[in-house]
């Protein structure tokens, strides 16, 4: 049979409300009567129920996602996997607020975190742009006592409790090894695209790509990194003018989104063999593009898997719980025309 504090405080010879206070971190026990209640629990090898003692308390866990507003197919998944968990979060005593801030811009996701900051919620989970700026806002809700996450893209020194998201040094150097390995010996130069620099899953693909070509394959011509910015009609512009630049593009390894619009340019490319294409993500987009052999290959994360982790961490912060670790991590899936779900 399980102790209870019934047993704590009979041990300990102390009252249930002392025991309380003692669980419960506050303040006005003496330190030797403290000691004799943690004493206690140690020897009677008492595991408190966080579940039950936060449900007589009637808790309900107060958590914010910050999210870049934009039509990224991937963003919008991950949008609906935060409001289907915000949905079951009313049977689980969970309140999941989102809020949207527009892409890449460092101001208005620091103006969000410093309204978290206010309205002090139990934890704040956001896609990161790395920047001081946004690595200040973070560390100052931690000093309040607010867990932080990062979804997607990490921030590089913050002090944040987890980031719920995929090796991205790892996904591009499997994207170089693959897309080096699909070329063999056919010529031709190879273009990186970007949403943009400013944020670190992007930029951490790039740097996983390039070392893998520069050590494997370092024959291959690779282009400067383009910008689009996650936004379709840039990249597609960006692929266009590649095309016409170098007749001969043998590769295009995109590491952010916008690739409904590298589709287009590619069908619109005409005759004669197309580049091996690499991107991220599979949306309604790449899953056609992909069934339809007009690119060759989608390296995936499970946005729900991500919104998932986030909140089973931010909820064992808030309980002064831990984590287990294996199920936090968020595996890179490859799929090919062959392996489609």
């Amino acid at each position: 049979m399980k102790p209870t504090v019934h047993d704590i405080a009979a041990h300990a010879g102390v009252s249930l409300a002392t025991v309380d206070r003692v669980l419960n971190g506050r303040a006005g026990v003496r330190p030797v009567t403290r000691q004799k209640v943690e004493a206690a629990i140690e020897a009677l090898g008492f595991v408190r129920d966080v579940a039950a003692a936060n449900l007589a308390k009637g808790r309900v866990y107060s958590f914010v996602f910050i999210l870049p507003a934009n039509d990224n197919s991937f963003m919008q998944n991950l949008r609906a996997e935060v409001r289907a968990a915000a949905e079951r979060g009313l049977r689980e005593r969970m309140s999941l607020a989102t809020q949207d801030v527009p892409a890449f811009d460092v101001g208005a996701l620091v103006a969000a975190l410093e309204r978290a900051e206010r309205e002090r919620p139990d934890g704040v989970a956001f896609v990161a742009i790395d920047a001081p700026e946004v690595r200040a806002a973070a560390d100052r809700l931690m000093e309040q006592g607010i867990a932080v996450v990062t979804l997607v893209s990490d921030l590089s020194g913050s002090r944040r409790v987890h980031f719920a998201g995929i090796d991205n040094i790892a996904a591009g150097r499997t994207a170089g090894t693959l897309l080096g390995r699909f070329l063999g010996s056919r010529p031709g130069p190879v273009l990186p695209l970007a949403g943009s620099l400013m944020v670190r899953d992007h930029r951490e693909r790039l740097e996983g790509f390039g070392a893998v070509m520069a050590q494997q394959f370092a024959a291959r011509r690779i282009l400067p990194v383009r910008e689009g910015r996650d936004d379709p009609a840039e990249t597609g512009r960006l692929v266009e003018e590649a095309l016409r630049a170098h007749p001969d593009l043998a590769g295009i390894y995109s590491a952010g989104a916008g690739n409904r619009g590298l589709i287009r340019a590619l069908e619109a490319q005409g005759a004669g063999p197309r580049p091996v294409v690499i991107v991220h993500e599979l949306t309604g987009a790449t899953r056609e593009a992909l069934s339809r052999e007009r690119i060759d290959c989608v390296l995936n994360q499970d946005a729900g898997h991500e919104v998932r982790s986030a909140i089973r961490v931010l909820k064992a912060e808030a309980d002064g719980s831990a984590v287990v670790a294996a199920q936090e991590r968020i595996r890179i899936d490859i799929f090919l025309k062959d392996n489609l779900p």
